[in-house]
């Protein structure tokens, strides 16, 4: 188990979560050199904001010290959160003693170490993407009859962003490339996207997302996006700044009848994925046995009250509604 105090986070050895709230209380004292009369335990991390005895008092779910471990959902790798009076040494630490009677005055961002919480995020920043339905058709055409969804394929959206944050996509740059069954690698060219980018802004358009395909492989392997897909998206994504920035993904599906379907999903990458990715804490280097469906982290986060250096992709990714359009005449916005 994971023992959080203002100490930072220790581990302890238990035989099991049949053991009950007292002999867990035991071996903290053993373990840890904490005595079970000084020691106050929950499952909520606001325990460690106590200041004063009545504080302490509203923390009563592991107040009963012949409840089971498993009746409170607690198994192997569960965080409990311990907040304790008196002075102790730290293993392989300092002597640490509370200034006054509760404890030092402490901020959350403090208990928790640094570590890094990952959640999911409930809304995208933009409203909906939609379509321009030729656009659309051309890009899926060729992934569907020329590359069979054999090798992946990916470009760049360009459009417009609305004032109510909907991202409207008028056409598609696909940048020198070479597509694999599960990875892709863009040849980028950075004088060839500056005269897109330029012919882009003469049309009124910016890039505003990219997009790319799943090959018919990787529709075996129950994933959203693998982890090589989320690196690549939150990569393209801090370097947009742009908070609308949306991910599109085209896949082929087989429907009701047995036939196979193009589809369109779109998403955006989280807040936290993001940061993540600017802060250095992917790992981006993939073993053979390594599961494409998880993220490795080079330092553990919590996830679920587990502290984890393996993160589903799922939590990375923000839906977003998707629409379609059809675009006018793109020559009415140049002045002659």
């Amino acid at each position: 188990l994971r023992i959080r105090s203002r100490d930072g986070l220790e581990r302890i050895q238990v035989d099991g979560p049949q053991i009950t709230i007292f002999q867990l209380k035991t071996l903290i004292e053993s373990q840890l050199q904490i005595p079970i009369q000084n020691q106050t335990l929950s499952t909520d991390q606001n325990l460690l904001l106590a200041k004063t005895l009545a504080d302490l008092l509203r923390f009563s779910d592991m107040t009963d010290p012949s409840i089971p471990l498993s009746a409170l959902n607690l198994s192997h790798g569960s965080i409990i959160f311990l907040y304790y009076h008196g002075e102790r040494t730290v293993r392989g630490g300092p002597t640490v003693s509370p200034a006054g009677s509760f404890g030092r005055k402490m901020t959350m961002d403090d208990l928790i170490a640094k570590q890094t919480r990952i959640t999911r995020q409930e809304s995208p920043h933009c409203d909906s993407v939609s379509f321009d339905r030729d656009s659309a058709n051309a890009f899926q055409r060729f992934v569907n009859e020329t590359l069979a969804f054999a090798s992946k394929r990916g470009g760049f959206m360009y459009g417009t962003v609305t004032d109510e944050g909907r991202v409207e996509v008028d056409f598609i740059y696909e940048p020198p490339q070479q597509g694999l069954e599960d990875d892709l690698v863009l040849l980028r060219d950075p004088e060839e996207e500056k005269l897109v980018d330029a012919i882009a802004a003469g049309l009124g358009r910016k890039r505003v997302g990219f997009i790319f395909t799943q090959t018919i492989m990787q529709e075996k392997k129950d994933y959203n996006f693998s982890n090589k897909e989320i690196i690549q998206a939150a990569e393209l994504h801090a370097e947009s700044e742009l908070k609308e920035w949306v991910t599109v993904v085209v896949k082929l599906e087989a429907n009701e009848d047995g036939a196979a379907d193009v589809h369109f999903e779109a998403f955006q990458m989280s807040d936290m994925c993001v940061k993540l990715f600017k802060d250095g804490w992917f790992v981006t280097e993939f073993g053979e046995n390594d599961d494409p469906k998880l993220s490795k982290m080079k330092k553990d986060v919590v996830v679920g009250g587990k502290d984890v250096k393996e993160v589903d992709n799922d939590f990375f990714l923000v839906v977003v509604k998707i629409f379609d359009h059809q675009v006018r005449n793109f020559l009415a916005h140049f002045l002659i």
